[in-house]
């Protein structure tokens, strides 16, 4: 991570890099090449935009045949509710 430290080719070091490949993969290499990173460049783009579109839509709309919690009154004996002092207090039962 140190080459981070002193940041992005500039023009000469571009021309520099380009002659490397170029002695490297052959004139008849690079354009499979370029074509393949092409290709690989635009699939990221089509994942990202999928993810992107994904993740609004999620947040815009709830899921389909989901309804709305709504407050229907119980027949199940009510529980008192935690009080700032601590836990609920449990009911002992008396021994006989």
């Amino acid at each position: 991570m140190l080459w981070l430290a002193f940041g992005l080719p500039s023009g000469s070091e571009w021309f520099w890099i380009f002659v490397v490949v170029f002695l490297l993969f052959g004139a008849k290499k690079l354009p499979e090449l370029a074509r393949g990173v092409g290709k690989a460049l635009g699939e990221f783009h089509k994942a990202r935009e999928d993810f992107e579109r994904e993740m609004h839509h999620s947040l815009r709309e709830p899921e389909v045949g989901s309804s709305p919690v709504t407050a229907q009154p119980s027949s199940a004996p009510s529980v008192p509710a935690a009080t700032s002092n601590g836990p609920i207090p449990r009911e002992e039962k008396k021994s006989s």
